[in-house]
């Protein structure tokens, strides 16, 4: 079911004043200053907290890329909600629902269905989208810790700014912690909002994924997260050895200490991009790229011509055949936003069916949900 309803659910107002809040408290800065030691707080702060969710909540709770104790999984578990980014198992299970749904009406932080903002962060205080199947994470809720820190989903987060407090005052709270938080927020928001949008496609994936330097250095490595839809089992996501991936540097420190180890690599048929897109994400790209074609103008045009020619309902899949977008034209709008691999041809092929089949249905008094399943 799509997201009708993009407005802040009542159960949410809770969270989204305590969201603006953090916001518009770092202009106390004004007041505390800015001191060195809060600036080296508030750094450090920000890659432990975002390593926390790129090396924790996301490569090894969501995608289970890597081996570790249980020990360091409540470690990096607990770093992960130092963020104020809600539990670690809500936050995979909805991680999990976005790779099955990518892209489609019911991906709740999809830009290419419900635009930047509510990708960006509006789904968080959406209800309905914000709802995780913890069904999909039984591996997850078997441990009690992980539960217990899932249900205290703000307690690291709080007890982070305590420390901060204590350690350099109120510009350590002021700067170290709440400039620290906003900006993981909008680090890790931007992987939702911006990295599908913005950036090249190495891969047909399904969706419309993107790989981007500049978010890969932001987002400590998420930034290839057209390498990361691909083959979603590897723990390192700049497949390249040019494509700075931060979060694997230091999972793989860390296995050499014995801390972490079984680092999933994409095996040599992958980087060569030899996978076999199955036929469901072929159709389903094909329906993202039919959507790039304005159905309605086409719909307008046909009644257009068959009320001037006075023409029967007969001469109607003709006229729909004339005004439907040529395979260039559709080929020539794909090759824009999806990589150009030869599995193109057969969803530019989906996609100009897709949309005549649309046109065609709406023509004949028919509402076809043209939903990416």
């Amino acid at each position: 079911m799509a997201y009708s309803n993009y407005e802040i659910s009542p159960k949410s107002y809770k969270s989204f004043t305590g969201f603006i809040f953090m916001h518009i408290a770092c202009f106390a800065a004004i007041w505390t200053g800015v001191t060195t030691e809060a600036v080296i707080l508030g750094i450090a702060l920000y890659v432990i907290r975002v390593f926390g969710i790129t090396g924790g909540f996301h490569r090894l709770f969501a995608h289970r890329t890597y081996k570790t104790s249980r020990v360091f999984q409540f470690i990096i578990a607990f770093m992960g909600q130092m963020s104020m980014q809600r539990g670690v198992i809500w936050w995979a299970a909805k991680h999990r629902e976005h790779h099955r749904d990518s892209d489609t009406p019911v991906d709740a932080h999809s830009p290419v269905q419900h635009g930047f903002w509510f990708s960006h962060c509006g789904w968080v205080f959406n209800e309905e989208a914000a709802k995780a199947d913890y069904d999909r994470v039984p591996d997850l809720t078997a441990y009690p810790e992980l539960v217990w820190l899932d249900k205290n989903k703000y307690g690291p987060g709080i007890l982070t700014g305590l420390i901060c407090w204590l350690i350099a005052g109120w510009p350590g709270l002021v700067v170290g912690f709440f400039w620290s938080t906003v900006a993981v927020y909008h680090a890790t928001f931007c992987i939702n909002s911006l990295a599908h949008v913005f950036g090249r496609a190495r891969y047909l994936t399904g969706d419309e994924s993107k790989n981007s330097f500049l978010l890969g250095i932001i987002a400590l490595g998420e930034g290839w997260h057209n390498n990361h839809h691909y083959y979603m089992a590897s723990a390192r996501n700049g497949f390249m050895w040019w494509e700075i991936d931060i979060t694997y540097y230091i999972l793989k420190v860390l296995s050499w200490f014995g801390i972490v180890w079984d680092l999933k690599q994409p095996p040599e048929r992958i980087l060569k991009g030899d996978r076999q897109l199955p036929a469901h994400l072929l159709d389903r790209l094909g329906m993202l790229v039919a959507q790039r074609f304005p159905a309605d103008e086409i719909i307008a045009r046909v009644k257009t011509r068959m009320g001037e020619a006075q023409l029967p309902e007969a001469k109607l899949p003709e006229l729909v055949k004339a005004e439907l977008p040529s395979l260039d034209e559709i080929n020539a709008r794909a090759s824009k936003f999806l990589a150009r691999t030869d599995e193109l041809k057969e969803v530019v092929a989906r996609a100009h069916n897709h949309l005549a089949e649309t046109v065609s249905a709406r023509l004949n008094g028919q509402e076809r949900i043209a939903e990416a399943a």
